[in-house]
Protein backbone atom coordinates (compact mmCIF):
# COMPACT_ATOMS: atom_id res chain seq x y z
CA UNK A 1 0.00 0.00 0.00
CA UNK A 2 1.30 3.45 -0.79
CA UNK A 3 2.26 5.38 2.32
CA UNK A 4 -0.94 6.58 3.97
CA UNK A 5 -0.02 9.57 6.10
CA UNK A 6 -3.41 11.15 6.70
CA UNK A 7 -6.85 9.53 7.01
CA UNK A 8 -10.20 11.36 6.99
CA UNK A 9 -13.23 9.69 8.58
CA UNK A 10 -16.72 11.05 7.76
CA UNK A 11 -19.12 10.69 10.71
CA UNK A 12 -22.85 11.47 10.78
CA UNK A 13 -23.84 10.58 14.38
CA UNK A 14 -25.45 7.32 13.24
CA UNK A 15 -24.84 3.87 14.74
CA UNK A 16 -22.30 3.21 11.98
CA UNK A 17 -19.93 5.82 13.47
CA UNK A 18 -18.69 3.36 16.11
CA UNK A 19 -17.61 0.89 13.45
CA UNK A 20 -15.90 3.60 11.40
CA UNK A 21 -13.93 4.72 14.45
CA UNK A 22 -12.91 1.13 15.26
CA UNK A 23 -11.92 0.44 11.65
CA UNK A 24 -9.90 3.65 11.38
CA UNK A 25 -8.08 2.76 14.60
CA UNK A 26 -7.19 -0.65 13.16
CA UNK A 27 -5.84 0.86 9.94
CA UNK A 28 -3.96 3.64 11.74
CA UNK A 29 -2.19 1.08 13.91
CA UNK A 30 -1.33 -1.33 11.10
CA UNK A 31 -0.16 1.38 8.67
CA UNK A 32 1.56 3.66 11.17
CA UNK A 33 -0.59 6.60 10.02
CA UNK A 34 0.48 10.12 10.99
CA UNK A 35 -2.92 11.77 11.52
CA UNK A 36 -6.58 10.79 11.57
CA UNK A 37 -9.22 13.50 11.16
CA UNK A 38 -12.84 12.85 12.11
CA UNK A 39 -15.28 15.21 10.44
CA UNK A 40 -18.94 15.87 11.09
CA UNK A 41 -21.09 18.41 9.28
CA UNK A 42 -23.98 19.87 11.27
CA UNK A 43 -27.19 20.45 9.35
CA UNK A 44 -29.50 22.45 11.57
CA UNK A 45 -32.44 22.04 9.20
CA UNK A 46 -32.51 18.36 10.10
CA UNK A 47 -33.53 19.25 13.65
CA UNK A 48 -37.25 19.41 14.31
CA UNK A 49 -38.86 22.84 14.02
CA UNK A 50 -40.21 22.20 17.52
CA UNK A 51 -36.68 22.71 18.81
CA UNK A 52 -35.66 25.49 16.44
CA UNK A 53 -35.58 28.12 19.18
CA UNK A 54 -33.55 25.91 21.52
CA UNK A 55 -31.08 25.03 18.72
CA UNK A 56 -30.42 28.73 18.11
CA UNK A 57 -29.68 29.23 21.79
CA UNK A 58 -27.07 26.48 22.20
CA UNK A 59 -23.60 25.94 20.79
CA UNK A 60 -24.08 22.78 18.73
CA UNK A 61 -20.44 22.81 17.62
CA UNK A 62 -19.33 22.57 21.25
CA UNK A 63 -21.92 20.00 22.30
CA UNK A 64 -21.38 17.65 19.34
CA UNK A 65 -17.63 18.16 19.43
CA UNK A 66 -17.51 17.13 23.09
CA UNK A 67 -19.71 14.12 22.38
CA UNK A 68 -17.56 12.92 19.48
CA UNK A 69 -14.30 13.54 21.33
CA UNK A 70 -15.52 11.42 24.22
CA UNK A 71 -16.67 8.63 21.93
CA UNK A 72 -13.40 8.58 19.98
CA UNK A 73 -11.31 8.65 23.16
CA UNK A 74 -13.11 5.51 24.28
CA UNK A 75 -12.85 3.63 20.98
CA UNK A 76 -9.75 4.84 19.12
CA UNK A 77 -6.85 2.81 20.53
CA UNK A 78 -4.11 3.39 17.94
CA UNK A 79 -1.08 5.44 18.97
CA UNK A 80 -1.87 8.06 16.33
CA UNK A 81 -2.66 11.77 16.41
CA UNK A 82 -6.36 12.42 15.88
CA UNK A 83 -8.60 15.45 15.74
CA UNK A 84 -12.34 16.14 15.51
CA UNK A 85 -13.49 18.71 12.97
CA UNK A 86 -17.01 20.13 13.32
CA UNK A 87 -18.57 22.41 10.73
CA UNK A 88 -21.89 23.79 9.50
CA UNK A 89 -22.10 23.69 5.73
CA UNK A 90 -25.03 23.36 3.35
CA UNK A 91 -23.04 21.01 1.12
CA UNK A 92 -21.46 18.08 2.97
CA UNK A 93 -19.61 16.57 0.02
CA UNK A 94 -18.01 19.92 -0.89
CA UNK A 95 -16.95 20.38 2.74
CA UNK A 96 -15.36 16.92 2.86
CA UNK A 97 -13.58 17.58 -0.42
CA UNK A 98 -12.24 20.89 0.93
CA UNK A 99 -10.98 19.26 4.13
CA UNK A 100 -9.43 16.37 2.19
CA UNK A 101 -7.44 18.82 0.06
CA UNK A 102 -6.49 21.08 2.99
CA UNK A 103 -5.13 18.26 5.14
CA UNK A 104 -3.57 16.30 2.26
CA UNK A 105 -5.71 13.25 2.90
CA UNK A 106 -4.55 9.98 1.34
CA UNK A 107 -7.52 7.85 2.37
CA UNK A 108 -11.12 8.81 3.19
CA UNK A 109 -13.38 6.46 5.15
CA UNK A 110 -17.15 6.63 4.62
CA UNK A 111 -20.01 4.48 5.82
CA UNK A 112 -21.93 2.18 3.51
CA UNK A 113 -25.43 2.12 4.94
CA UNK A 114 -28.18 -0.37 4.23
CA UNK A 115 -30.72 1.24 1.82
CA UNK A 116 -33.24 1.36 4.65
CA UNK A 117 -30.87 3.58 6.68
CA UNK A 118 -29.53 6.00 4.08
CA UNK A 119 -29.50 6.99 0.41
CA UNK A 120 -25.78 7.02 -0.29
CA UNK A 121 -26.11 10.23 -2.32
CA UNK A 122 -23.26 11.99 -0.53
CA UNK A 123 -20.81 9.10 -0.83
CA UNK A 124 -21.67 8.65 -4.51
CA UNK A 125 -20.76 12.29 -5.17
CA UNK A 126 -17.54 11.91 -3.18
CA UNK A 127 -16.47 9.13 -5.52
CA UNK A 128 -16.14 11.75 -8.25
CA UNK A 129 -15.03 14.72 -6.16
CA UNK A 130 -12.23 13.39 -3.99
CA UNK A 131 -8.64 13.03 -5.13
CA UNK A 132 -7.92 10.65 -2.26
CA UNK A 133 -8.73 6.97 -2.34
CA UNK A 134 -12.04 6.07 -0.69
CA UNK A 135 -12.84 3.17 1.62
CA UNK A 136 -16.55 2.41 1.94
CA UNK A 137 -17.30 0.47 5.13
CA UNK A 138 -20.58 -1.29 5.91
CA UNK A 139 -21.60 -2.17 9.46
CA UNK A 140 -20.77 -5.83 8.79
CA UNK A 141 -17.23 -5.23 7.51
CA UNK A 142 -14.81 -7.36 9.51
CA UNK A 143 -11.26 -6.90 10.65
CA UNK A 144 -8.54 -8.01 11.05
CA UNK A 145 -8.22 -8.25 7.28
CA UNK A 146 -7.17 -11.72 6.15
CA UNK A 147 -8.54 -12.01 2.63
CA UNK A 148 -8.21 -9.26 -0.02
CA UNK A 149 -9.57 -9.22 -3.55
CA UNK A 150 -8.18 -6.82 -6.16
CA UNK A 151 -10.43 -6.43 -9.19
CA UNK A 152 -8.28 -5.98 -12.27
CA UNK A 153 -8.79 -5.36 -15.97
CA UNK A 154 -5.02 -5.45 -16.62
CA UNK A 155 -4.86 -1.69 -17.17
CA UNK A 156 -2.41 0.87 -15.74
CA UNK A 157 -5.02 2.22 -13.28
CA UNK A 158 -5.66 -1.27 -11.91
CA UNK A 159 -1.91 -1.73 -11.50
CA UNK A 160 -2.06 1.12 -8.96
CA UNK A 161 -4.52 -0.91 -6.89
CA UNK A 162 -1.90 -3.60 -6.29
CA UNK A 163 0.72 -0.98 -5.38
CA UNK A 164 -1.63 0.91 -3.07
CA UNK A 165 -2.68 -2.16 -1.09
CA UNK A 166 0.75 -3.82 -0.83
CA UNK A 167 1.86 -2.35 2.51
CA UNK A 168 -1.40 -3.32 4.22
CA UNK A 169 -1.23 -6.77 2.66
CA UNK A 170 2.26 -7.35 4.03
CA UNK A 171 1.59 -5.92 7.48
CA UNK A 172 -1.56 -7.91 8.16
CA UNK A 173 -0.31 -11.03 6.31
CA UNK A 174 -3.45 -11.14 4.17
CA UNK A 175 -4.03 -13.52 1.28
CA UNK A 176 -4.47 -11.54 -1.94
CA UNK A 177 -6.41 -12.63 -5.01
CA UNK A 178 -6.42 -10.93 -8.42
CA UNK A 179 -9.99 -11.20 -9.70
CA UNK A 180 -11.32 -10.72 -13.22
CA UNK A 181 -14.80 -11.52 -14.55
CA UNK A 182 -15.50 -11.42 -18.26
CA UNK A 183 -18.29 -11.57 -20.80
CA UNK A 184 -18.18 -12.65 -24.42
CA UNK A 185 -17.84 -9.58 -26.68
CA UNK A 186 -20.78 -8.87 -29.00
CA UNK A 187 -18.49 -9.18 -32.01
CA UNK A 188 -18.40 -12.97 -31.61
CA UNK A 189 -20.52 -14.53 -34.34
CA UNK A 190 -23.72 -16.33 -33.27
CA UNK A 191 -22.55 -19.21 -35.45
CA UNK A 192 -19.39 -19.67 -33.41
CA UNK A 193 -19.59 -22.39 -30.79
CA UNK A 194 -20.33 -20.68 -27.47
CA UNK A 195 -18.12 -22.94 -25.38
CA UNK A 196 -15.23 -22.48 -27.79
CA UNK A 197 -15.64 -18.72 -27.62
CA UNK A 198 -15.67 -18.76 -23.82
CA UNK A 199 -12.52 -20.88 -23.70
CA UNK A 200 -10.81 -18.75 -26.34
CA UNK A 201 -11.41 -15.56 -24.35
CA UNK A 202 -10.39 -17.24 -21.09
CA UNK A 203 -7.03 -18.35 -22.53
CA UNK A 204 -6.43 -14.87 -23.94
CA UNK A 205 -7.19 -13.29 -20.56
CA UNK A 206 -5.01 -15.80 -18.73
CA UNK A 207 -2.05 -14.88 -20.93
CA UNK A 208 -2.80 -11.21 -20.47
CA UNK A 209 -3.06 -11.69 -16.70
CA UNK A 210 0.26 -13.53 -16.46
CA UNK A 211 2.04 -10.83 -18.44
CA UNK A 212 0.37 -8.04 -16.46
CA UNK A 213 1.10 -9.50 -13.02
CA UNK A 214 4.74 -10.21 -13.91
CA UNK A 215 5.27 -6.47 -14.39
CA UNK A 216 3.62 -5.05 -11.27
CA UNK A 217 6.30 -3.61 -8.92
CA UNK A 218 5.09 -5.55 -5.86
CA UNK A 219 4.75 -9.17 -4.80
CA UNK A 220 2.48 -11.15 -7.10
CA UNK A 221 -0.98 -12.20 -5.82
CA UNK A 222 -1.36 -15.50 -4.01
CA UNK A 223 -3.91 -16.57 -6.57
CA UNK A 224 -5.65 -15.40 -9.73
CA UNK A 225 -9.33 -15.92 -10.52
CA UNK A 226 -10.68 -15.46 -14.05
CA UNK A 227 -14.31 -16.40 -14.51
CA UNK A 228 -17.04 -16.13 -17.13
CA UNK A 229 -20.14 -14.20 -15.98
CA UNK A 230 -22.57 -16.28 -18.03
CA UNK A 231 -26.04 -14.62 -17.84
CA UNK A 232 -25.03 -11.83 -15.45
CA UNK A 233 -23.39 -8.48 -15.96
CA UNK A 234 -19.84 -8.17 -14.66
CA UNK A 235 -21.06 -6.00 -11.78
CA UNK A 236 -23.80 -8.47 -10.85
CA UNK A 237 -21.35 -11.39 -10.95
CA UNK A 238 -18.88 -9.46 -8.80
CA UNK A 239 -21.54 -8.72 -6.18
CA UNK A 240 -22.80 -12.32 -6.14
CA UNK A 241 -19.27 -13.67 -5.64
CA UNK A 242 -18.51 -11.10 -2.93
CA UNK A 243 -21.58 -12.23 -0.99
CA UNK A 244 -20.77 -15.90 -1.62
CA UNK A 245 -17.04 -15.92 -0.82
CA UNK A 246 -16.98 -12.97 1.60
CA UNK A 247 -13.51 -11.43 1.20
CA UNK A 248 -12.64 -9.00 3.99
CA UNK A 249 -11.70 -6.22 1.56
CA UNK A 250 -12.34 -5.62 -2.15
CA UNK A 251 -10.08 -3.20 -4.02
CA UNK A 252 -10.81 -1.62 -7.40
CA UNK A 253 -9.35 1.32 -9.31
CA UNK A 254 -11.45 4.34 -10.20
CA UNK A 255 -10.72 3.89 -13.90
CA UNK A 256 -9.85 1.24 -16.45
CA UNK A 257 -9.46 0.74 -20.17
CA UNK A 258 -10.26 -2.89 -20.92
CA UNK A 259 -12.84 -3.34 -23.68
CA UNK A 260 -14.19 -6.57 -22.22
CA UNK A 261 -14.65 -5.53 -18.60
CA UNK A 262 -14.09 -1.84 -18.02
CA UNK A 263 -13.45 -0.42 -14.55
CA UNK A 264 -14.40 3.12 -15.52
CA UNK A 265 -16.30 5.22 -13.02
CA UNK A 266 -19.88 4.96 -14.19
CA UNK A 267 -19.58 1.24 -14.82
CA UNK A 268 -18.23 -1.47 -12.55
CA UNK A 269 -16.57 0.71 -9.92
CA UNK A 270 -19.62 2.92 -9.48
CA UNK A 271 -21.94 -0.07 -9.49
CA UNK A 272 -19.97 -1.72 -6.70
CA UNK A 273 -19.59 1.53 -4.76
CA UNK A 274 -23.32 2.17 -4.79
CA UNK A 275 -24.20 -1.39 -3.80
CA UNK A 276 -24.75 -2.46 -0.20
CA UNK A 277 -22.59 -5.47 0.62
CA UNK A 278 -21.10 -6.90 3.81
CA UNK A 279 -17.57 -6.28 2.56
CA UNK A 280 -15.48 -3.11 2.73
CA UNK A 281 -14.74 -1.61 -0.69
CA UNK A 282 -11.60 0.43 -1.44
CA UNK A 283 -11.58 2.60 -4.57
CA UNK A 284 -8.00 3.57 -5.45
CA UNK A 285 -7.68 6.97 -7.12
Amino acid sequence: MERVKNILVALDLSALDNHLIDYSSYLAEKLDVGNVYFIHNIKKYEFSELFEEQVDQVNLDQILGDELNEKIENRFTANTNWEVLISEDSNTESLINYIANKYQINLTLVGNKHPSKGTGVVTSKLLRLLKSSILSIPENAVFPINKIWVGTDFSNPSRKSFVFIEELRQRVKARLSAVHFYRIPVRFSPQENREEAIEKVRKHLQQKSTKFLSKIPVATPDETAIAYTKDKSIGQKFIVEIEKQQPDLVVVSDKGNNNISSLLIGSLTEELFNEYTKTALLVVK
